[in-house]
């Protein structure tokens, strides 16, 4: 009776579907299909070329923000509380549209599309990396005070 329930409100409303899904855009056998499907592997490349650097420096940048967080002065841990707070809370559309059109207004350095990707990314991702590498570090370094059980 269950299956019945969930499948019921699931087939009524794919039954609203028409038969054609669009595919002949992306046909191998046509000369625009096979276009589009180049235009998509351009796309995924970039892709993953842009998460691949933007990863690589967010790891390092973590790495430098997290270490402040882990220091007995209070200065340098406000540092890190601070970065990581804010940066986490900006979506990354918005830290993209600031890195893209906001640091050339600001700074008078203009990047290109591609590493104003990279960079608004990283600087995403080196927050979450920064938590990330301290809670690790804190639980390792307070992991050997602890008693062995028996």
């Amino acid at each position: 009776m269950k299956k019945l329930l969930i499948l019921t409100p699931l087939i009524l409303l794919l039954s609203g579907c028409s038969g054609n899904w669009g595919w002949y855009v992306v046909d191998p056998t046509t000369s625009s299909g096979w276009s589009n499907l180049k235009f998509m592997a351009s796309g995924a490349y970039y892709t993953i070329v842009m998460s691949v650097t933007a990863i690589l420096i967010s790891v390092v940048v973590g790495l430098l923000v997290a270490l402040p967080g882990l220091s007995k002065k209070r200065g340098w841990r406000m540092f890190n509380r601070t970065y990581v707070e804010i940066v986490r809370a900006v979506p990354i559309l918005v830290l993209i549209l600031w890195v893209y059109y906001g640091l050339p207004a600001l700074s008078g350095i203009t990047l290109n599309v591609f590493w104003a990707g990279v960079l608004a990314l990283a600087l995403s991702d080196s927050a979450f990396q920064a938590e990330i590498f301290r809670a690790g570090i804190q639980s390792i370094a307070r992991g050997h005070n602890r008693p062995r059980p028996i």
